[in-house]
């Protein structure tokens, strides 16, 4: 295949001093490239400039973006957000967000990663993370309790396949089905979301580093692993030992054959679901500054060929609120609203034994969900019953009730259980 001379130069990075990562990539992740030298590359040699015609703006006399005053007032932003962002993302937000990633991961401290990218919200990100390495046919590797989004994302936009693994075992993440999941020929591309959606669960300190030492030994046996990291739900653990970092800071010098990417953001985090911000990072040992630069590089191509860019507004509000004194407080004070939550159910399953013979309560310990298997009846016309008659929701997905507690008032989590008992003895009789 002939590809552009800067998709060429990319891979020409990506291909030095023995480098595997270009055979990682898929045959549209090979010829992606961002364009440096089109209108973007132009605009940008051309910044500064007295008389600046490149880049489809509108500017005020003075120089200013020219915006409605209600919109801005509205707002109460600078102008400048009213601009449209970089293809890479808001520079200032990219290097906020790493200091966070760092922060966040004391261990990733001294290994090398790459400087995030902007991406328009973490499902974005996951789809373009399926641009890059997935061709038609190719498996993602991950547990079987899994966000159904995902199957929008690798299965019909990108034509790949699905390959499901069990998740528990013992009452724990079962990590002799992901090492045998692993097993056979060829590149392999493996999920992995902590906190989990829709179990909620985030694997022990010990689970992490057996996960991240059968990746390893994957990767070292000469098998290529790409592991994507849907960190959507990072930081929210309520419980002691349970890991609190990212498993990219475990992967992230992990092998030279092993592409660690972590894609994450401020929606869940942050409590921002509509700013639509999200973010991908790259690492594997030994990777140049050039190299994770040429990473960068083709996942701006993905993103300008798709979105352009991400909201400038939204990019704009997060690095203020980065830059904020009272950011880690306030962000504190939500995390404790949850865990109080979380302290509740715990309450009401002590309170209450008999729930044991109604629905069974998958292993959960972080996040924002939780589910339970009902007993004696099928979960969907469980769901149903709930509306109608006890005018409570939920989400069945995979047998199995998901109950968001992020969206339910304390005091109402008590009640939400036991309509849930009552529901299933009416169904029972």
């Amino acid at each position: 295949m002939n590809y552009n001379p800067l998709a060429e130069s990319l891979n020409a990075d990506l291909s030095m001093n023995g480098c595997r990562i270009l055979d990682m990539l898929s045959s549209k992740g090979k010829a992606i490239f961002f364009p440096s030298k089109g209108i973007l590359g132009q605009g940008a040699e051309a910044k500064g400039a007295s008389i600046n015609a490149t880049i489809g703006t509108a500017l005020e006399d003075d120089g200013s973006p020219l915006t409605l005053a209600c919109v801005q007032s509205a707002l109460n932003l600078p102008k400048s957000s009213f601009l449209y962002s970089p293809s890479f993302g808001d520079p200032n937000l990219r290097a906020a967000w790493k200091e966070q990633i760092l922060r966040k991961n004391p261990s990733i401290e001294g290994k090398k990663f790459s400087s995030p990218v902007v991406t328009a919200a973490l499902t974005h990100a996951i789809s373009c993370a399926a641009y890059l390495f997935l061709d038609e046919g190719d498996e993602v590797i991950l547990p079987d309790l899994y966000w159904d989004n995902y199957e929008l994302v690798f299965e019909n936009g990108q034509n790949a396949k699905l390959k499901t693994f069990n998740t528990f075992k013992n009452g724990g993440f079962d990590t002799d089905a992901l090492k045998e999941a692993l097993q056979g020929e060829g590149k392999k591309v493996v999920l992995l979301n902590f906190p989990n959606n829709p179990t909620g669960y985030t694997a022990t300190e010990q689970e992490a580093e057996t996960i991240a030492n059968i990746l390893k030994e994957t990767a070292e046996s000469g098998t290529p692993v790409v592991t994507l990291l849907d960190d959507a739900y990072f930081g929210l653990v309520y419980e002691k030992g349970v890991y609190t970092e990212s498993l990219f800071a475990k992967l992230a010098d992990a092998s030279e054959n092993l592409l660690a990417v972590k894609l994450d953001g401020p929606t869940k985090e942050d409590y921002v679901w509509g700013f639509r911000v999200g973010f991908m990072s790259f690492a594997w040992k030994d990777a140049t500054d050039s190299q994770l630069k040429a990473m960068e590089a083709k996942a701006a191509g993905v993103v300008r060929g798709n979105i352009s860019n991400a909201p400038s507004i939204s990019q704009k509000i997060l690095l203020a609120a980065y830059q904020s004194e009272d950011y880690l407080t306030q962000k504190q004070e939500k995390f404790n609203t949850l865990k109080k939550r979380y302290d509740v159910i715990l309450d009401v399953f002590e309170k209450h034994p008999e729930y044991k013979d109604a629905f069974e309560s998958m292993p959960f310990n972080s996040g924002y969900f939780m589910c339970v298997r009902p007993i004696g009846v099928d979960a969907e016309i469980l769901r149903k019953e709930l509306i109608a008659n006890y005018s409570t929701g939920v989400i069945v997905l995979s047998g199995l009730v998901r109950l968001a507690f992020s969206s339910v008032p304390t005091d109402k989590i008590p009640q939400m259980f036991e309509n849930i008992y009552q529901a299933i003895l009416k169904l029972r009789a």
